[in-house]
């Protein structure tokens, strides 16, 4: 469902935003990092101009061709079907990951790919949507896709936005060592609105609707949320909360 063009013009401040995460990252010349949940490749690129030999993978045909064409080692795969994506090219040194695994289900299969991919030692540097995420927009999203399309959900189906402590114990689960994790709001601007915001970055959400429902859904999710999100300037400031972590996969004893 991913537009890359729209991406591109209406939430390029998802990649901007995720830029920080590199320092945490510190990719090095010669490492073998995979960026899981790539997109267009705007992170992957920097993560390759730090001398790392980079793979994205990205479940958008759209964004992985936009990544490839910037001549990106990009392949299409899931995060919950990681092996298959990259095959057996594994022992990566780090596996970084923005603004991506809140999309991916499960997530314990998610992060038993990661602990797959990655060497002894090899580190997880993520972050992603994290409990209370945009839930003054998923609070519009309910009602208005029950008012207008006669949708009844929770929208758990499409967004995992787990607690600092459920995602640390999925984790160590998996054999990580958590190094760090903390979970932050981060109120976003959004230059484009919220009914943009919808089209570009809750896509899956508004499919639940039939498509001659879904610029009504957009339409009275938008003006339920106003109240919370817009100024008397009519500027937008979506309530992001995000989830930072930095784990090491424990050696095999």
């Amino acid at each position: 469902m991913w537009d890359a063009a729209r991406y591109a013009r209406d939430a390029r401040f998802v990649s901007d935003l995720g830029a920080p995460l590199l320092a945490s990252l510190a990719p090095a010349p010669g490492e073998h990092i995979l960026d899981l949940g790539c997109g267009d490749g705007a992170l992957t690129r920097r993560i390759a101009e730090a001398g790392a030999t980079v793979v994205g993978v990205d479940a958008s045909p759209g964004m992985v061709a936009v990544a490839r064409a910037a001549g990106l080692d990009a392949r299409l795969g899931r995060g919950e079907g990681l092996g298959e994506a990259i095959g057996g090219d594994g022992g990566f040194d780090a596996v970084f990951s923005n603004a991506a695994l809140h999309w991916m289900r499960p997530p314990e299969a998610v992060a038993a790919g990661v602990a797959a991919a990655l060497r002894p030692g090899g580190r997880f540097v993520a972050e992603f949507g994290g409990h209370g995420n945009v839930a003054a927009l998923r609070v519009a999203l309910i009602a208005a896709l029950a008012a207008e399309a006669g949708v009844t959900t929770d929208l758990s189906e499409i967004w995992f936005f787990p607690t600092a402590r459920t995602y640390g114990a999925l984790l160590e689960a998996q054999g990580f060592r958590v190094d760090e994790i903390e979970l932050f709001p981060r109120p976003t601007p959004v230059a484009a609105g919220v009914e943009a915001w919808f089209a570009t970055l809750a896509a899956p959400a508004l499919a639940l609707a039939p498509p001659e429902r879904r610029a009504a859904v957009a339409a009275r999710a938008a003006a339920l949320s106003a109240p919370a999100l817009r100024d008397d300037a009519g500027r937008w400031t979506v309530d992001y909360v995000r989830l930072r972590l930095r784990a090491t996969l424990a050696a095999a004893s």
